[in-house]
């Protein structure tokens, strides 16, 4: 799907949809609402950006190796698995081990990465280490971890996301774990009280109701949760305001009532975004330590690091004499490999892909596609129609390249991976009148 076409399709037809109500006779009138409708006020353009590459860690197979992991982690954690296949091995990224290895030595933590880092996974891997490791020593079924969301869809998507790695089927599964939202009916939460899940997904306003109504089913739904090991708040940055006061007063009751030796683990692609790497970090640990009721010091923020796709020699200096070139002589289809040393990938990895903060690679800013193709133009001196031509084009072109090398490795992924892969273009379609900072916070 061409999404620049696909954006104008939206466009087009929303354009379409708010003139239907009305016809302007008057020459002047209607001659101004036009140009307020092409001045693009009610749709800016795109902001596109390129998706980072995370500089990789081990295996959850090497962190069993290395003991950091309960050997049953290694089957768990694997890619593709299916009824004839144990799938390969789950690569990690380095954030993600970092982030494993806080929650193991018992500390707090947030993550800060961006959109398809493998957030999840980061506080999913050590739940469900735990889990194994105190199903050892205690074969009481009780829940041990409750993940809070924002919404709803959100627990619903997690709750099949962990089906890939635990089972569909709930009887055979290492680890159980169950979805409490108030969309299940009466028997499901019955199940879910009689025989509690190791991971309760829920919504802050459902843990609410659990742990003030006088039902039966809560009463017993927060018994089983005696002990409680972590607790974990899901998109950390929509908890503000008076709704994030409620979700603060909730945390402190949570560890009153069910344990006060919580890891508290939060997740956030946008908290901070003034300042060095090292004051974002502490005002993101001074937020959190408020909302969790805990001290979550500014060294356990967990950031993203990055490293380059492209050939690490080569600069936005020394590609510029062939920028030129590159662009007449059009969209080349080649290989991953040969599109990495390609000098519009260069370009497209330093301008849309990177920043550089201290000497270390950090996620860009998205930029409109305007913007974009006259900074392509400026580089290589080559018309900025041309260049936006080119630039929609490369970065179509780069998508498909990209998933091609994901098989060619063998590294069997979902669809939502394959769309966050590096060299993936990210397209916001606006359709209301937003400000860029406003769309870099979605």
């Amino acid at each position: 799907m061409n999404v620049f076409d696909f954006r104008q399709h939206i466009v087009n037809e929303y354009s379409e949809f708010t003139r239907s109500f009305t016809r302007i006779k008057a020459d002047d009138i209607r001659s101004y609402v036009s140009k307020a409708y092409d001045s693009q006020k009610y749709w800016p353009e795109p902001l596109i950006q390129v998706k980072p590459n995370f500089k990789p860690g081990g295996t959850v197979q090497q962190l069993v190796q290395a003991g950091q992991l309960h050997p049953t982690c290694a089957e768990i954690f694997r890619l593709g698995k299916s009824e004839s296949s144990v799938g390969v091995p789950l690569p990690l990224h380095t954030h993600q081990q970092e982030a494993i290895s806080l929650a193991a030595a018992g500390e707090s933590y947030v993550m800060t990465t961006g959109t398809g880092s493998g957030k999840s996974l980061s506080y999913f891997i050590p739940i469900v280490d735990a889990c194994l490791k105190a199903k050892q020593d205690d074969v009481e079924r009780r829940t041990r971890a409750i993940v809070i969301y924002p919404m709803n869809a959100l627990a619903t998507s997690q709750l099949e996301e962990l089906k890939k790695f635990l089972g569909s089927e709930p009887g055979r599964r290492p680890v159980s774990f169950g979805r409490y939202t108030g969309q299940e009916d009466e028997a499901e939460r019955e199940a879910m009280a009689a025989n509690p899940p190791d991971i309760l997904l829920t919504n802050f306003m459902m843990l609410e109701l659990l742990m003030t109504r006088q039902n039966d089913i809560d009463k017993a739904v927060m018994r089983n949760a005696k002990g409680l090991r972590f607790l974990v708040l899901d998109e950390l940055h929509t908890y503000r305001g008076r709704q994030g006061a409620d979700v603060a007063l909730l945390v402190r009751r949570v560890r009153e009532a069910l344990g006060d030796k919580l890891v508290c683990i939060g997740t956030s692609a946008t908290m901070a975004t003034d300042g060095t790497e090292m004051e974002r970090n502490t005002a993101v640990a001074r937020v959190a330590t408020r909302l969790f009721g805990t001290a979550i010091p500014s060294h356990n923020i967990v950031t993203e690091t990055l490293q380059r796709v492209t050939p690490a020699a080569e600069t936005l200096k020394t590609i510029a004499p062939v920028l030129a070139a590159a662009i007449d002589a059009g969209v080349p289809y080649i290989s991953f490999d040969a599109l990495a040393t390609h000098p519009v990938s260069v370009w497209v990895e330093m301008t849309l892909g990177l920043d550089y903060e201290c000497g270390k690679p950090r996620r860009a800013r998205p930029k409109a596609l305007k913007q974009a193709a006259i900074l392509l133009a400026e580089a290589s001196g080559r018309p900025e129609d041309v260049c936006r031509r080119y630039l929609e084009q490369f970065l179509l072109r780069s998508y498909p390249s990209e998933t091609f090398r994901v098989l060619k490795e063998g590294e069997i992924r979902t669809l939502g991976e394959y769309r966050t892969q590096r060299l993936v273009l990210q397209a916001w379609d606006e359709l209301t009148m937003t400000t860029p900072q406003e769309n870099t916070a979605c």
